[in-house]
């Protein structure tokens, strides 16, 4: 035993001296493709399900201000993202919802729209799609990134149920995508329960500071209402109306919405997610209404809703989309000016009020959390019940991104335990791999549970549950010894979100990320320790054969550490990992009556 733990001292030693000088990488296992997305013999990578579309910006596309049309550039990336998605699924797709989209940029007379679509990943009927939307100016040949979108198309047969054939991502932004598109999906099914609870359960501060309360406008002076006849240039090959040409007249009706309200030119910066719940088709009457929600400081949303009727004396309309739009006012130096405040109508009008403040909220914390990048956050998040949902979503799909990564480097592989590390700007990566003779379920049950860390991990001397926050999320307060010189043990606030598989061949997911509670503040008897990401990943590789991979990314605080103690370290890992094998062992047949859950 002693040899072997000198053994991986000694390779441990080697392979991460050559992390640290940046000479060792781990070859991609996926055919001969490189990690910058261009084949062996020199030929560029391209997805197969990438469509490309670029347009000259003329002055038929442009508003009053000599800029592109949002609606005419919604309708553009629907019809991009659609011949996308039926490159894929081989018959006709139709738009089933699209995300938030962010304006970056707009985009002038005479310049160049480029975009790109692929799927990202397909689900038994539906897909994600992947959009980016640029802008060019060919005499300067300056680019801009205009916004992204991520689209849900559902592919539609008439005589026969369609299975759509599963995506094998190759690069390491298409597994990345891949892996994440179902945490997003999963995120898109409970947004409006995510509204509710925020309503139910939280007090929504209302932006009235340094408000001119003295101008007023009635919400219903904001109201619009306009009716569309689908004809056939509207509608696609299979007579349904375009989900663009839809998103395009319910930015015209919401636009004019914004103008009554500040009496000025709006400008579109975000759309929150469009939602397709039926079709239309040619002959269609559409009636389309907006109204202004809520106004804020500088911004101001607008409700916009979609009904289809068949003919002039049909009493029921269908409800085809909603959407939600924020406006600003731009003043010549493009800073957004101070927007009057709203007077809403009693009953729905002031229950559309406050679902306003609620979004915004919502928002302004997925921008935060979701947008950010990883270096721009904070290691700890503060928690409450509006932001749950999008720290889960940022826990389960930093790890994901983490997995994803190609340029992993195999520092040693000792008894059929892989140590693999990843140097990346200013974090240092680990990933611990093995195989166990364990059901994957059974591992997944076992090690999602902290409270049971302590048994094998000696890093974790006490673990309490603070709070059972749902199904598949916990947070819990936990204890480790000192570490190195310091006389003080750390103790850690950590949120641990946990996810079954997707699709057959998903791993189950454990992700474990600091959060901030004001239950648990720092004290004088503990160091307050954070961890940005780490957790398991746990899949099956056959009968009763489990592969358990852990991943952990450190932060510069914890080099120095690494780089004075590589073979104390080494021999950490190395011994806490087979300590966890033993542990699965022994707890095999523990938990059957859970297993019948998952």
């Amino acid at each position: 035993m002693m040899q072997n733990v000198q053994n991986v001292g000694n390779q441990l030693r080697k392979g991460l001296a050559s992390v640290f000088s940046g000479r060792q990488y781990r070859k991609s296992t996926s055919r001969t493709e490189k990690t910058d997305g261009t084949m062996a013999d020199g030929e560029e990578y391209r997805n197969p399900t990438e469509v490309q579309m670029s347009q000259l910006v003329l002055p038929c596309h442009t508003n009053q201000r000599g800029e592109l049309s949002v609606g005419q550039l919604l309708k553009w990336i629907d019809t991009t993202a659609c011949l996308s998605a039926e490159r894929h699924a081989g018959c006709p797709c139709v738009t089933a919802s699209m995300d938030d989209i962010y304006f970056e940029h707009t985009i002038r007379v005479g310049q160049v729209v480029n975009i790109k679509a692929k799927v990202n990943r397909a689900f038994n009927s539906s897909m994600e799609v992947g959009i980016q939307v640029a802008s060019e100016d060919t005499c300067s040949e300056k680019q801009w990134s205009v916004c992204k979108a991520l689209a849900t198309f559902v592919a539609h047969r008439e005589l026969s149920k369609v299975k759509l054939k599963q995506i094998t991502p190759l690069t390491e932004e298409e597994k990345t995508e891949h892996s994440v598109a179902a945490e997003r999906r999963r995120m898109r099914l409970v947004y409006a329960d995510t509204i509710k609870d925020l309503l139910a359960n939280c007090a929504i501060q209302y932006d009235l500071e340094s408000r001119d309360c003295s101008h007023v406008v009635p919400a219903e002076k904001t109201r619009v209402e306009s009716v569309e006849l689908v004809l056939p240039p509207h509608a696609n090959h299979q007579g349904n109306t375009f989900g663009g040409q839809i998103m395009a007249w319910m930015e015209n009706v919401a636009t004019i919405a914004a103008s009554r309200l500040c009496r000025a030119h709006p400008t579109l910066k975000a759309i929150e997610m469009f939602h397709f719940r039926g079709p239309s088709q040619v002959g269609d009457r559409l009636v389309l209404k907006a109204i202004v929600n809520n106004a804020f400081k500088h911004s101001m949303e607008v409700g916009v809703c979609v009904e289809a009727y068949r003919q002039e004396a049909e009493a029921h309309r269908r409800h085809i989309n909603s959407a939600f739009m924020t406006f600003v006012v731009l003043d010549p130096n493009d800073q957004p000016q101070m927007l009057p405040w709203i007077r809403p109508q009693p009953g729905d009008g002031e229950r559309r009020y406050r679902e306003a403040s609620a979004r915004r909220k919502i928002r302004l914390d997925r921008q935060y959390i979701v947008s950010c990048k990883q270096d721009e956050m904070p290691l700890s998040v503060p928690w409450d019940p509006s932001n749950q949902v999008y720290l889960s979503y940022n826990n389960i799909s930093s790890l994901k991104m983490l997995a994803a990564k190609n340029n992993w480097a195999l520092s040693a592989e000792i008894n059929q335990v892989g140590l693999y590390t990843l140097e990346d700007d200013k974090y240092l990566s680990f990933h611990m791999e093995m195989l166990v003779n364990v059901d994957a379920a059974h591992a997944f049950l076992l090690l999602s549970d902290l409270r049971r860390r302590p048994e094998w991990d000696k890093h974790y001397r006490n673990v309490e549950l603070v709070q059972q926050v749902d199904e598949d999320d916990a947070i819990y307060h936990v204890i480790s010894p000192t570490l190195g010189n310091d006389p003080k043990p750390q103790d850690f606030v950590i949120l641990a979100s946990r996810r079954k598989p997707c699709d057959q061949g998903d791993p189950y997911i454990i992700a474990l990320r600091s959060v901030t509670l004001p239950t648990h503040p720092e004290t004088p008897e503990y160091r307050r320790g954070e961890t940005l990401c780490s957790g398991f990943c746990i899949w099956r590789e056959g009968d009763q054969m489990t592969k358990v991979s852990y991943y952990n990314q450190a932060t510069s605080g914890f080099l120095n550490y690494v780089t004075t103690n590589v073979a104390g370290l080494s021999l950490e890992f190395y011994n806490t990992f087979k300590a966890c094998e033993k542990f699965l062992l022994d707890n095999r047949n523990d938990l059957a009556p859970s297993l019948q859950t998952l």
